[in-house]
């Protein structure tokens, strides 16, 4: 599990495309220091395995599904991505939940800067919209966001310095694509409303 509180904006150094595949050369001193074949890395909000690490790189896997439902296809040698290591039990949730199992993709509509933050408008697939509302909880590309306005198509967030200058959100543009992961507890309260609608129906 991690919280959405991105570590270090790390890079891709290298793409090797396989057949139903990819795998990634990532460079991220923060995230490698201790890792271990075997341990996930959050990638823009995938959760992926190490395969291997050498130094301050290491290396992923990524199925065609992942490559499928995520951003991470468009990703090339070069490209920076926020980093996250799972959190550790008992350490403060400074985010919120995030599986690391992205729901789909939006894109970047528009950005409006200001003087102390930036709104940034985002396009939201219409099979999620009802999972996102005003002032809760948003993961994207790995980063935990507070929606400020929810629209049945699109969503806003407003974003701090530090954020912009610390995750990918400071360099994305209209038109760029971004991973999204709504709230799994709205996704479970759905699904369990649903079961007792249906007992309900039944009797």
């Amino acid at each position: 599990m991690f919280t959405g509180i991105v570590e270090e904006l790390g890079e891709i150094t290298a793409v090797e495309t396989l057949d139903d595949a990819c795998r990634f050369r990532l460079r991220g001193p923060v995230v490698t220091e201790g890792a271990r074949h075997g341990d996930s890395i959050a990638v823009n909000g995938v959760c992926l395995t190490v395969v291997d690490h050498e130094g301050d790189e290491f290396t992923a896997d990524v199925m065609a599904e992942t490559l499928n439902r995520s951003s991470l296809g468009v990703l090339t040698a070069g490209s920076r991505v926020n980093l996250e290591r799972p959190t550790a039990v008992g350490a403060r949730l400074g985010g919120h939940i995030v599986q690391g199992h992205v729901d789909g993709t939006g894109g970047i509509l528009e950005r409006k800067p200001s003087e102390h933050w930036e709104v940034v408008k985002i396009s939201l697939p219409a099979d999620l919209a009802r999972y996102v509302v005003e002032k809760g909880s948003i993961t994207v590309d790995g980063i935990s966001l507070t929606v400020v306005d929810a629209g049945p198509d699109f969503f806003t967030v407003s974003l701090i310095p530090t954020t912009l200058a610390l995750t990918t959100l400071g360099l994305k543009q209209p038109g760029d694509p971004v991973n999204l992961e709504v709230d799994v507890i709205a996704k479970y309260v759905e699904r369990l409303l649903g079961d007792r609608a249906g007992q309900g129906d039944a009797r």
